[in-house]
């Protein structure tokens, strides 16, 4: 039986329609919060309520064989809890190590987390992309929960057995994606001018949907994923310009993009008090997969064109 968690999710809901097409629904069983959740027909779904320290999860894996940990306290732009890094850690630190302990005690064989490419950090320089790696360097308090539970997790994996296997992907797009890629999509259907066509020299690393789900399926049984750390990319990374005139294309719509220094861009979103916007529509952002391709014998199935494509369909739909 494999367990997924978060499964009514951006990830985790392609997830289980994937897994079962992959598997038997009778094989799949989805932890979620309320019992209303919309599921593919066949999939058994169990109330678990909230990812908490104190959550009990026995029902749940009682027949479990494989964890996906998909669920998460996920990052937010304008957090508006007094302590944010304590929220974090009391969902995504202290909870997933409570449902990690109940798994390895319930026999649970293998242990997926889906972490973020924050807990390598923020940015990279252009051609220095991360690894798996490398130092870590978590800035925000979101990638500081998601590197604490990573370590939580390897301890517990050391203490029990339970094989861990991590994957820190970057911004994940597909059918459903909301935020600033939505945002995008928004803004290039209506014709806004956006002042971003001299961003040509960044470079930043994304991951469609269905190629994150993918990995994942990968390393449900893939002996050489046990006890390893991986990123996931789509393999193509893009400079701001060229996302946007790719997704103008998917889109059928021209880009109305406009030249306006990088400099300017810096000192008005330093006026408006946006520094971190500046960061991730002109910095860059770098993967290096070469880990996850030797390692696994994988390589991205969906391409940056295709995974737009799917995105805008679903934007449409």
């Amino acid at each position: 039986m494999i367990l997924v968690t978060g499964a009514t999710g951006f990830v985790g809901r392609a997830l289980v329609r994937r897994l079962v097409i992959d598997t038997s629904p009778a094989n799949l069983l989805a932890a979620v919060r309320r019992l209303d959740a919309n599921l593919p027909d066949g999939v058994g779904c169990v109330q678990i309520g909230d990812l908490l320290p104190t959550t009990d999860w026995r029902l749940a894996l009682q027949d479990a064989h494989e964890v996906i940990h998909c669920a998460a306290r996920v990052h937010v732009m304008n957090d508006q809890t007094s302590d944010p890094l304590s929220e974090f850690r009391r969902v995504n630190v202290e909870g997933t190590a409570n449902l990690a302990r109940q798994a390895a005690a319930a026999g649970v064989k293998r242990f997926i987390f889906l972490s973020s490419i924050k807990v390598n950090g923020e940015h990279t320089l252009a051609g220095q992309a991360f690894t798996a790696d490398d130092a870590v360097a978590p800035t925000d308090p979101y990638g500081i929960s998601k590197h604490e539970a990573e370590q939580l997790l390897r301890q517990i994996g050391t203490q029990t057995g339970m094989e861990i296997v991590i994957i820190r992907p970057p911004l994940v797009y597909g059918p459903g994606v909301k935020a600033n890629f939505a945002s995008m999509m928004r803004w290039l259907t209506r014709g806004v001018p956006l002042p971003l066509a001299a961003i040509t020299g960044n470079r930043r690393s994304l991951v469609a949907l269905d190629t994150l789900v993918d990995l994942i399926v990968t390393c449900l049984d893939h002996p050489a994923a046990a006890n390893q750390t991986f990123l996931v990319s789509d393999g193509e990374d893009l400079s701001t310009a060229g996302l946007l005139i790719r997704m103008s294309v998917a889109l059928g719509r021209p880009a109305r993009l406009i030249h306006c220094p990088p400099v300017l861009l810096r000192l008005g979103a330093a006026m408006m008090n946006r520094s971190g916007i500046y960061q991730r529509l002109c910095g860059s952002l770098q993967l290096d997969i070469t880990k996850t391709r030797e390692l696994l014998g994988w390589n991205p199935p969906v391409s940056v064109d295709e995974g737009l494509r799917r995105t805008i369909e679903g934007f449409h739909q």
